[in-house]
């Protein structure tokens, strides 16, 4: 798949997940096989205001590309400033979030509120292309609720203002996470538009990705939380599509893995906040071991490396009993 002039490898790539799809867990999904990373979501009011939080949230190395960096916001201008500052930092494309359903972000106007002003929308999208000179998405949702479906209405208006593809979940604003991805919208966004389609929501293997693939008529696939602790979708993804025999990884691989990923997270952010941010991943990485539910509570207590330790050794132990 090609988004503007950049040519994109795979099937499937890395979705954008604030505080979980860090520099450490995309770097990692990069070497499994993802097609691209996505940063964490950036506000484009908090680069303008030159907050450093926020424009650390930009920064692209080297092993996580290709890499888009995102930005929100309700703010033509500020959106074109802060997609300038980003474009400085070398990213090989600019995503533009009108999805995000969180009430810190859709609740000042950004994410997916934009959807109820397709105006709006359409404006920012212009001013973003206009201001940079790498290509540009933009990531949507179905629509703010299901009686308001506007994800084809809007990807035609990305279209006709230089978005390079487009990025829909089938779900609304109000499901938030809820069961229930709606293909037939994904499909009618397909039917909408020239551009590159690349769908989301519920991918979590081959099997899934087939079938959202199958059920929308697809260009490209975004995995979101199917990834979390489970990185080696990418490579399942890729070797289904490649008609390749699936990889099946043992669980020192995977143990493996999250050792390596906390091993990057202190790295990167250091000791103290990388193991704060570690209890999470590692839950995700034991989930559905065997004895997985007598580890949960050590991921909930970890403060340094060598409790990641005690929880991998506990994790092989167990299942040496089994």
């Amino acid at each position: 798949m090609k988004i503007g002039n950049l040519e994109v490898g795979g099937y499937a790539a890395l979705a954008p997940m604030a505080g979980v799809a860090d520099r450490a867990m995309r770097e990692i999904c990069i070497d499994l096989g993802a097609g691209y990373t996505v940063g964490e979501l950036t506000s484009a009011k908090g680069v303008s205001r030159n907050d450093k939080k926020s424009a650390a949230l930009l920064f692209c190395g080297e092993k996580e590309r290709p890499f888009a960096s995102q930005l929100f916001g309700s703010d033509p201008v500020s959106m074109a400033e802060a997609a300038k500052y980003a474009e400085q930092l070398a990213p090989d494309f600019i995503d533009i979030n009108m999805g995000c359903p969180a009430p810190k972000v859709s609740g000042h106007g950004g994410g997916s509120a934009l959807m109820k002003d397709l105006n709006l929308a359409g404006k920012i999208i212009e001013a973003v292309v206009n201001a940079v000179s790498i290509p540009v998405t933009v990531k949507m949702r179905t629509g703010w609720d299901k009686d308001s479906i506007c994800a084809p209405e809007l990807s035609r208006i990305a279209e006709k203002c230089g978005a390079s593809a487009v990025t829909v979940h089938g779900r609304t604003k109000q499901q938030m996470y809820a069961p229930g991805v709606n293909t037939d919208v994904i499909r009618q966004v397909k039917e909408s538009v020239k551009i590159p389609v690349i769908a989301n929501g519920d991918i979590t293997d081959f099997l899934s990705a087939k079938k959202m693939k199958e059920l929308t008529g697809c260009d490209y696939l975004l995995v979101g939380r199917g990834a979390m602790g489970n990185p080696f979708v990418f490579s399942e993804i890729n070797a289904g599509f490649s008609g390749e025999k699936i990889p099946v990884f043992s669980l020192e691989e995977r143990l493996d893995m999250l050792r390596r990923q906390v091993r990057l997270m202190v790295e990167y952010k250091g000791e103290r906040t990388a193991m704060l941010e570690s209890r999470k991943h590692a839950s995700w990485y034991i989930k559905g071991m065997r004895g997985a539910a007598s580890m949960r509570r050590m991921c909930g207590e970890i403060t340094t490396f060598s409790d990641i330790e005690r929880i991998i050794e506990k994790a092989l132990e167990v299942s040496e009993k089994m």
